[in-house]
């Protein structure tokens, strides 16, 4: 009896060890690896200066995958800054001219790519055009031109013909792509006999003639609105301290407070007319310009903000004016790419200073200048601007030059209505960040540096990493 009792225990105990042996892993199997943090995947697209890469969305996207990273660009969605009006250029006379003499079967394509909201759109959100001629019109006009020696004080001469040729039948057809784009309207100089020279070059605008002047840009809000075209904003006068082009005016501070105190505003008010008023519009290094206009009380009740262009000073003027006046909005619009710089470094300084340090100073719009122009910089207005090139050059083919791919990069994917959110900036990565109405998060960053640059882009504790080359631009989507 004992016997068998120990003969069965033998048998269980020598089971259970081979019981157990078949339960271990083997040895050269790999452990399991431990979890992993994930996120939401980063489509994203480069441009790079040696134009090897031209908005071009990369085949694999990034992926939040890790906690740590060097040369972090921490981006926070719960910090908030301005709300975004659009991207785009000026639609210079020109421009209208050489985009509407292409045949319909290469018009409406172009227009549906640089206005539509489609997945080979850039998706502009917001046109400057000028009121009357400005310099890259093939010949100087204002809506009154009167013979030398008469004046049109009731403005019954008045009319929009010549802008009926070209311009306004092409912001049909833009209108008719994105019906919610801005417009904003800018003269390059008045009526020739309102004027202290009775010249389209130069002069200045005589007091006498501030109420006429005051009622032309009413005439010429309410003329293109019969058209279907809304001009959401205007500004007094471009460049109002340059009055070497053709055409142009100088127009000082005290001046533009004035006519804008108690001739434009009251005459906006009473005509019922919500275009926006903006000041300015000229160069960074003069920030006290829009800020004398600001500082009186009567006329800054019909003030909306101040424009800027960055041919001289720096960028943070409008952050300086924006701290002085909070509840006065900023605009960047206008800055051109010439003839005789180079696609990379317009590419780098162009989305350095334009898009991300106009953003990051509290603007609302980053426009480039003229959006069209033919091989030899053409049309322009005698003692016009020889140089300027568009975002587009137009011939037997279209040519798309940096001027394109410096809004793209932010047009495309940073909608009207979008938010400026925060973003830290570490070393030769410039960048700013947007949250669009459908909750996406924009990132788009410019490599200042002269080596490629690691680059980890931090989101709600979890970063993606990824390398930029040297002056490249990509815009990061998720």
């Amino acid at each position: 009896m004992r016997t068998n009792f120990l003969i069965c225990f033998i048998l269980i105990g020598i089971l259970s060890v081979q019981s157990n042996c078949k339960k271990d892993k083997p040895v050269s199997e790999p452990p399991t690896p431990p979890s992993t943090v994930s996120g939401p995947s980063i489509s994203y697209w480069i441009t790079k200066g040696d134009q090897t890469a031209l908005l071009q969305q990369q085949s694999t996207p990034l992926s939040f995958n890790s906690t740590t990273g060097s040369d972090l660009i921490e981006v926070d969605s719960t910090q908030t800054f301005q709300t975004v009006d659009g991207f785009g250029y000026t639609l210079t006379g020109g421009s209208a001219y050489l985009i509407n003499r292409l045949a319909p079967s290469d018009r409406t394509p172009l227009l549906q790519e640089l206005f539509g909201n489609t997945e080979s759109s850039i998706n502009i959100s917001y046109l400057r055009v000028s009121i009357g001629a400005s310099d890259l019109d093939a010949q100087v006009f204002s809506y009154d031109d009167m013979p030398a020696g008469q004046t049109d004080v009731s403005l019954s001469k008045f009319n929009l013909s010549k802008d009926t040729v070209d311009l306004i039948p092409l912001l049909k057809q833009i209108l008719a792509v994105n019906p919610n784009i801005k417009i904003l309207g800018s003269p390059w100089s008045p009526p020739t006999w309102m004027k202290t020279n009775d010249s389209s070059k130069g002069g200045s605008l005589l007091p006498q003639y501030y109420d006429a002047y005051a009622r032309y840009f009413v005439k010429y809000i309410q003329a293109m609105k019969t058209h279907g075209i809304t001009i959401h904003a205007i500004t007094p006068q471009n460049e109002p301290l340059h009055p070497g082009n053709n055409p142009s005016m100088l127009m000082l501070a005290e001046q533009q407070k004035d006519f804008i105190k108690n001739n434009l505003g009251p005459a906006f008010q009473a005509a019922g007319i919500t275009t926006k008023i903006i000041v300015y519009d000229h160069n960074c290094d003069r920030p006290d310009y829009p800020l004398a206009i600001l500082n009186d009380a009567a006329a800054r009740t019909f003030v909306d903000g101040s424009a800027f262009h960055l041919y001289a000073g720096n960028v943070s003027a409008l952050s300086t004016v924006h701290n002085a006046y909070p509840d006065k909005n900023v605009y960047f619009t206008e800055q051109w790419t010439g003839a005789n710089s180079t696609f990379s470094g317009d590419l780098k300084w162009h989305v350095k200073n334009v898009i991300i340090g106009t953003m990051r100073n509290w603007s609302k719009t980053a426009l480039e200048w003229n959006l069209a122009s033919d091989p030899g910089y053409n049309p322009h207005t005698p003692g016009g601007c020889t140089e300027c090139k568009g975002a587009l050059t137009i011939a037997a083919s279209i040519t798309r030059n940096v001027g394109y791919y410096i809004i793209a990069h932010a047009s495309k994917f940073v909608p009207s209505g979008s938010v400026r959110i925060n973003s830290t900036q570490p070393g030769d990565l410039a960048n700013v960040a947007f949250i669009t109405p459908q909750g996406k998060k924009v990132l788009l960053v410019e490599n200042d540096g002269t080596t490629d640059a690691s680059v980890s882009i931090k989101f709600k504790e979890l970063v993606a990493k990824t390398v930029l080359p040297a002056g490249a631009v990509a815009t990061y989507v998720w």
